[in-house]
């Protein structure tokens, strides 16, 4: 079982991956669409995105720490 620090440093890790990826899809796929945003734009989507996942991220590695524990 992860401790809580643990969980939020997994989480974090996870999501800067998914940061890095998120936003060369938005360079890529935004322009597809005619969506044309200035990179530093396309930065502040992606962190205010970063922020949201990593709640989530944590929020659900913790329900499934305290079912796994329950269980027992």
């Amino acid at each position: 079982m992860q401790s809580r620090l643990q969980s939020f440093m997994e989480s974090c890790l996870n999501v800067a991956i998914g940061f890095a990826v998120a936003l060369a899809a938005q360079v890529i796929v935004f322009p597809w669409f005619g969506i044309h945003v200035a990179i530093a734009d396309n930065i502040a989507i992606g962190a205010i995105f970063t922020v949201v996942s990593i709640a989530r991220s944590y929020a659900v590695r913790r329900l499934f720490n305290r079912m796994h524990k329950n269980a027992y």
